[in-house]
């Protein structure tokens, strides 16, 4: 599911009723008389919409031609030599039942990897059970790493509006001497009122002080 976070500010509240209904009509009445310890404070009520979201399809494949290379030796020897390096043992490997001929070879010498690019395709999947493989260089051996190579493609994507249409923002809660949770109870009791318009509440969240992020799931 995707969560999207809202940025609730100081003497701010958020309410989510169970109804959506009860949203709508206490958002028309606009203004509220909310009692907070023997203090009437007037509150304003806002329709709530999250900021804009995003929506898409993530298809992952796994490539038939490619390899991912990791943990290759960091030796003093130019860029190229070892890119051919990694082309010939590669290349070497079709006798072991391994990928053959090569189209392309990337290398990066400070991460130490890179990308075996076949010629054949579904070459690649005959290093997909093996993950550790001895590389000869320079008359010495070492252990690197192949993993798979995945084709990312984004689809469908568009931005759209998110709107909550059981949730309220209030505003204008002024500070009192009473505790951040003590003053949360208060609005809520006087929102679950039916006399007051309101409902029965299935979320609600007060901020007294700074800022908090509230994250609403689809």
């Amino acid at each position: 599911a995707t969560k999207t976070p809202f940025r609730l500010n100081q003497n701010q509240a958020l309410l989510t009723f169970e109804d959506e209904e009860v949203a709508q009509r206490l958002t028309k009445m606009s203004k509220h008389c909310v009692n907070l310890d023997n203090r009437t404070a007037n509150v304003t009520v806002k329709p709530f919409e999250l900021d804009m979201g995003f929506q898409f399809e993530l298809h992952v494949t796994v490539s038939g031609k490619k390899i991912n290379v990791s943990d290759i030796p960091e030796l003093p020897i130019p860029e190229d030599w070892m890119r051919d390096k990694l082309e010939l043992h590669f290349y070497k490997t079709e006798q072991a039942e391994g990928g053959g001929e090569i189209e392309k070879v990337t290398y990066n010498q400070w991460s130490g990897t890179g990308v075996i690019t076949f010629l054949k395709p579904g070459a690649s999947y005959n290093f997909v059970r093996c993950t550790k493989y001895p590389f000869c260089a320079e008359e010495r051996w070492f252990i690197i790493s192949v993993s798979p190579h995945f084709d990312f493609h984004l689809r469908k994507f568009q931005p759209h509006c998110r709107v909550s249409k059981k949730t309220i923002l209030l505003k204008g809660v002024p500070e009192v001497e009473e505790d951040e949770e003590s003053v949360q109870d208060m609005i809520e009791i006087h929102f679950q009122k039916p006399s007051n318009g309101g409902g029965e509440i299935e979320k609600i969240k007060y901020i007294s002080r700074g800022t908090a992020y509230v994250c609403f799931e689809e």
